[in-house]
This record gives structure tokens, sequence and C-alpha cells, in this order.
């Protein structure tokens, strides 16, 4: 049996990584994996904050066993209720019958529709806390990041908090389980930005209310729901994910463009190069019937710059780029330099749909947007080098 990882001496990380899912609730691919954490603390009252994934880990109750040592689990933290963390709720309260069930009243309406066990809730409102004997919990709630009901728990005595999915990144935890033991930059900084971005993102405002209430609280740990846990450099992780819901970003450029024959793709290559020779380094360019939604929003949210381009299809944009713009304007994407392009062979609509998007969305345009018939020709590529031009312009200003 995999033994649990010691975070203090009274504190315990209870993880399972889950390297077999390949859609991450069902819609977003994880190629490295994922972490489920969940952590107990050991006091004169027993706490388990948050549980697994149901079935990601078969030996969860025997690790339990093995630490409380004939003991029994008074409380139950639930920071979140996405089954992901609460999925092994009914299996821990029928081995431990007697625990309480610690929760805001959201949380309760949730455990109701999927356990009841009204007689063992325990409902904490913002700024309470809960003695277990030497530790002390204090409860912070946290809406919309990302659930009407999340909250984060905070240990006073271990200056610990434990975070729910704010914090967290996709990547299982290939032995190392602290920050201090993995590289971070290589492995994970992507997946958390993507992770932030595509499961956070739309709530960036509701991430910022959340880090006021946490202003001058002094953090040591950072125990989120996935990913590793965060002792050495906190604030690394905390300056991260305040970026990130600021929705500031690098001096870049995403390309993401829709091309049936190949002549948008052109002309998207042809503006990268152009891009390239007035200095500008991070840019990346994806095709949009290839490349995953989450890896584009992704890179949207790294760099300020964004160009889009599109055929025509059925007198509109083709259905993959439809479908990325729909989902900005759902996330209410902002501060990002726009520029729009696009071709068809004999009806336009591709740029036209495109740029009834940035009308809904107002983000500011580079340039006049602009279409080509057929095959790009000078003219085309001359337009096409405009656009650079003008996104190179706003970039380096």
């Amino acid at each position: 049996m995999h033994n649990s990882v010691k975070i203090t001496d009274k504190v315990h990380w209870l993880g399972a990584n889950d390297r077999r899912t390949n859609l991450f609730e069902n819609m977003w691919p994880i190629p490295n994996g994922v972490s489920y954490n969940s952590y107990l603390i050991i006091d004169e009252k027993i706490a388990l904050v948050d549980t697994l994934e149901y079935g990601s880990s078969d030996d969860y109750i025997d690790k339990i066993e093995k630490l409380i040592d004939g003991r029994s689990i008074d409380y139950l933290i639930i920071n979140h209720m996405e089954p992901d963390h609460s999925g092994s709720i009914k299996m821990i309260v029928e081995k431990y019958p007697n625990i309480k069930l610690v929760g805001n009243l959201k949380t309760f309406k949730i455990i109701e529709s999927y356990f009841g066990y009204q007689d063992k809730w325990y409902q904490v409102e913002d700024g309470d806390e809960l003695d277990l004997g030497k530790h002390r919990l204090k409860f912070i709630m946290t809406p919309w990041v990302h659930w009407p009901e999340t909250m984060m728990t905070y240990d006073l005595e271990e200056k610990m908090l434990f975070s729910g999915d704010a914090f967290g990144s996709w990547g299982a935890l290939d032995g190392g389980i602290f920050d201090d033991e993995i590289e971070f930059e290589r492995y994970y900084e992507d997946e958390m930005r993507r992770y932030y971005s595509n499961i956070v993102g739309k709530y960036s405002n509701m991430v910022q209310k959340a880090f006021k209430k946490l202003d001058g609280v002094d953090i040591k740990y950072i125990c989120s729901t996935h990913g590793p846990i965060w002792r050495s450099d906190v604030n690394k992780v905390i300056f991260l994910y305040d970026k990130w819901s600021k929705l500031e970003a690098e001096d870049g450029v995403v390309i993401i463009y829709g091309s049936m024959y190949g002549n948008t793709a052109k002309m998207a290559d042809s503006i990268a190069r152009k891009l390239s020779e007035q200095g500008i380094k991070k840019i990346r360019i994806h095709d949009a019937s290839k490349t995953h939604l989450s890896y584009l929003i992704s890179d949207i949210w790294r760099y300020k710059g964004l160009i889009l381009g599109s055929c025509a299809y059925n007198s509109g944009m083709l259905p993959t780029m439809e479908n990325l713009t729909r989902t900005l304007e759902h996330m209410g994407l902002k501060k990002r330099f726009l520029g729009l392009f696009g071709s068809y062979s004999w009806n336009g609509g591709g740029v036209k749909s495109l740029f009834k998007f940035q009308e809904n969305i107002g983000l500011d345009l580079v340039c006049d947007p602009f279409d080509t018939k057929g095959i790009p020709d000078d003219e085309a590529f001359e337009r096409c080098n405009a656009i650079a031009l003008a996104m190179a312009e706003k970039l380096k200003v």
C-alpha cells in the first residue's frame, strides 16, 4: 500500500493520481493526468479535508485507518462539492457514521440533492472557526471560485490554506508532491494556466474578491485539491493566479485560424513571419480544427495579441472558430489586442462573423479586418503585413 505523505507532524496528504482518464469533466484533455488531493488533520478531533474522485484510490480507507489507528473521523470539511472531490463522501460516511459534514448553506443544498445526510450537517459561515484541539480551522467563503458553494479552510496553527480548486493544476504528481520537489516551470506551469483559464477563468473577478479576503493572511502552505502542495514558494503560485485573474499577459501573439483548403492558413503564416521580422518572439499559431479548445484558451490567456482568421463556411465562419469565439464571449475576455482576417471562394461570411464577435466582446482592433477571395495574392499578403505591423506596434508601446 502506498503510504500517505506527511506535510507537517499532524497534517497528511492522502492523494491519488489518475493517469487513465482522457477527458477531465468529460471535456478537457489531460495527457499528463491529474491528481486528486485529500488531507487529514489528526488532533484531539480528527478532520478530513475534501475526499477523492470515487474509484480513484482503492486503498483510500486503508490509508486513513493506518493513520488514525482505531480512532474515528469527527469532521469532513467540504470545500467544494464537485464530484472529483465529493465522490467518496458516501464511502466515508458509511465507514464513520458519526462524522459531521462541515460546509456552508449552499454546500448543503448540493449535498441534499446528491446524498441527503441532513442529520450530519455542520453549517459554517464566513469567518467561523472550528476547534480541533491544537489546530483551529477558519472558513473563508469564496463563492464562484468556481462553484457557488466553494470555500477555503485556513489552519491557524499551521498557517495552511486548504484552497479547494483554487491554485490547482492538471498533471499527475510523478513522485514529487511539493513545489520544491518538482520542475514546476517545465512540467506544471502551462497545465496550471490551461486549468485556470478553462475552469476558473470566467470567474476571474471572483478570484480577485477572494484575494481581498486573503490579504494579510500569513500563508505558509497552499494545499489545493489538484496538483502540487506549495510550501517553499507560495508567493509564486499566488502571483500567477493574481496575474491570470487580472487578465494580465505577456507581450506575444497567438494566431488561431480555421481553414478548409489552406488559403487562410497561408495568411496566418504570413502574418506570423512579419511579426517575427518586427522582433516579436513569442508567437503561437493554432489550427482551430486540430488543436483542442482548452489549449487555444490557455494561449489566449498567456499573450496580449490575439489574431483570428476564418474561411467562409455556410455564409459564416468555420464551426471550430465559431465555437472558440462563442466561448470567449461567454468568458468575457478582456485586455487583448485583436486582429481579424480570412478568405472565401464564392461567398463571404467568415470575417463578417468574426467582426460581429469583436463588436459583442469589445476588444480593441489593431486595424480593419479583411478577407480575400481565393488563393491569397500579393495584395492579400500586404493586408496580412498591415495586421502584423499594427499588432507589433501595439505590443511595443
